[in-house]
């Protein structure tokens, strides 16, 4: 059986679609292979970025500003030494880019001058993480991204 040009670009065109039709569907239903945005309203955030740069603007302008090492107990989370810890508030939050599951917010509470996240709350990997806080009213930011 002899397949003339134009058989040939049928079934051209239907191998293409197939190939095509494969990949939206395995995209869709594969659940490795979801990726969600980084927050549900980004729409409202973005009109609060400007706070946001104001924030970092502030933390820039502090002798020493929030740091973090890794610990055998965990992330720990330095905060500026010559600051009163009772006057600090705010709420730090880590993002897992990889799976919206495991990202989680805790409160700032300091009785020392750091804050650790305990070792079995993070996972290897990368961690986005911002630091949300305040000192006597004024607001400041920290975001750092991490390989933990």
């Amino acid at each position: 059986m002899k397949i003339n040009w134009g058989t040939g670009i049928v079934l051209a065109f239907i191998g293409f679609i197939s190939f095509i039709m494969y990949f939206v569907i395995s995209m869709n239903v594969d659940k490795k292979l979801d990726h969600d945005l980084v927050t549900e309203d980004y729409y409202a955030e973005e009109l609060t970025y400007q706070t946001d740069i104001n924030k970092l603007e502030n933390a820039k302008k502090l002798n020493e500003n929030i740091s973090y090492k890794r610990t055998d107990e965990g992330l720990l989370i330095v905060f500026p030494s010559d600051l009163d810890l009772k006057n600090i508030t705010g709420k730090v939050f880590l993002y897992r880019p990889s799976n919206k599951q495991l990202d989680f917010e805790t409160e700032i509470s300091l009785s020392k001058p750091y804050l650790l996240i305990p070792d079995k709350r993070l996972v290897d990997g990368r961690w986005n993480i911002k630091v949300d806080w305040k000192y006597n009213d004024e607001l400041y930011l920290y975001k750092e991204t991490i390989n933990y």
